[in-house]
């Protein structure tokens, strides 16, 4: 009879070890992808960060050219003819309508980057936590295993403790309840 309450009790580690392992596993595919997104999402808003550089850039070069062309403008005004001056203002004009559009590309490009940059750290947190029920599991798995070579009980117990703690950080990675 002793025999067969050890053999219950290691069937029901088997299936507890089996289980934890499962969740190990999904654990670690779940993690690797919110990695992945976090990632991604870092590098496309490090692109729309350098979009943004590069509008401000075009921007001021822009009103540096319309500076040079006002005081182009005032230098010639007494002996310039008012076509001159016309075509002078025309470029003028032409230039600040580029840096109005570049400031609003600014605005676009800065929404997007901050948006990329929320999905990442979101991703980062969901990440996170799938890696530490990753190590949970994996410790319980490590005690369960133990505890079958030794036939210990409270070895087993203590294995499905840590891999209780494990699976609650696995749903954590899910819906971030802690």
């Amino acid at each position: 009879m002793a025999e067969e309450k050890k053999e219950k009790w290691m069937t029901y580690l088997a299936l507890t070890t089996v289980l934890i392992a499962v969740c190990a596993t999904l654990s670690t595919f779940k993690g690797g992808g919110f990695g992945s997104r976090s990632l991604l999402n870092q590098t496309l808003a490090s692109d729309q960060w350098a979009l943004y550089q590069s509008k401000s850039i075009k921007s001021y070069i822009f009103e540096n050219q319309i500076d040079n062309l006002e005081l182009q403008q005032d230098l010639i005004s007494k002996s310039a003819t008012k076509e001159d001056i016309a075509k002078y203002q025309a470029k003028i004009n032409g230039y600040k309508g580029k840096i109005k559009q570049y400031e609003v590309d600014k605005v676009v490009a800065m929404q997007k980057a901050r948006a990329f940059e929320q999905v990442s750290a979101t991703s980062k947190r969901h990440g996170d936590a799938f890696g530490i029920a990753v190590i949970f599991l994996q410790i319980s798995i490590l005690l369960s295993s133990i505890g079958a070579l030794t036939k210990k009980r409270m070895v087993w117990y203590l294995s499905l403790v840590v891999g209780v703690m494990g699976v609650v950080y696995f749903l954590n990675g899910f819906w971030m309840f802690l």
